[in-house]
């Protein structure tokens, strides 16, 4: 028996098709504007430079600790990646290597730490960018940050926020991933991946103690940098985020 136009069509009047390989499509949409922009980005990423990622898990005792500090002390409402960033920037002032641009074949550092935080939107993942980390106060980095958050998510945003970067950190540890692969935001040579934390079994002076931790996943341009810069950086970052108290008040 012949197909009706009832069997062919749905309630909107699009047809069904089937493709070479008998799979029945289920929709078909080219990519908004923003998720072209963004898929040209990462391809451009990786075109152009050379990815390597070196993770390293990092007890996280102290980070608790200095973000339970904080918002007992301060009037911000500070999260353990705030605490992470100040961290991360006392460890940029380190390793100035990495805070840091690449192009035309020429390797820029910065005196500032200018932070691109990755946040997640429907369109797509937008990196506006924390300005001079390091001048800041773990209250400011709070609230800053939590603007920025939120002016991006209410589409309020302009590209002089996404605009001079020097470093970026994405976080899928909210989301309860363990360890990924950041992808570099070009011109940039280094991305800090910071995953979920979790409980951990280790002998301690009293037997065995769970504790905390968190991974960290640097990639990182190894036509900039190589391996051992990246294992110093991290072991420094390490450092930074089990002394964590220091950037709590009175730490």
């Amino acid at each position: 028996m012949a197909p009706t136009d009832s069997d062919t069509d749905d309630d909107d009047g699009d047809r069904t098709e089937s493709d070479e390989h008998g799979r029945t499509v289920r929709e078909e949409r080219s990519l908004s504007p923003m998720r072209r922009t963004i898929a040209n980005r990462l391809q451009d990423s990786y075109r152009n430079a050379v990815h390597v990622t070196a993770s390293r898990e990092v007890d996280a005792e102290a980070l608790f600790r200095a973000t339970e500090t904080a918002n007992d002390r301060l009037e911000a409402d500070v999260s353990l990646v705030d605490v992470a960033l100040a961290a991360l920037s006392a460890t940029l002032a380190d390793h100035p290597a990495f805070n840091a641009t690449f192009e035309d074949g020429t390797h820029r550092t910065y005196e500032e730490h200018n932070v691109g935080v990755a946040v997640d939107i429907e369109a797509g993942l937008v990196t506006p960018v924390l300005r001079d980390v390091g001048s800041k106060s773990l209250a400011e980095i709070a609230t800053e940050r939590r603007r920025l958050t939120e002016t991006v998510q209410s589409g309020e945003y302009t590209m002089d926020d996404l605009r001079g970067g020097t470093f970026t950190v994405t976080n899928l540890g909210a989301l309860g991933v363990d360890s990924f692969t950041p992808v570099i935001n070009p011109p940039e040579v280094a991305i800090l991946g910071i995953g979920r934390t979790r409980e951990r079994t280790r002998r301690g002076d009293d037997g065995l103690e769970f504790r905390r931790e968190v991974t960290y996943d640097l990639s990182f341009d190894h036509r900039i940098v190589d391996g051992a810069d990246a294992a110093r950086f991290l072991g420094t970052l390490a450092d930074y985020t089990e002394g964590a108290e220091r950037f709590a008040p009175d730490g």
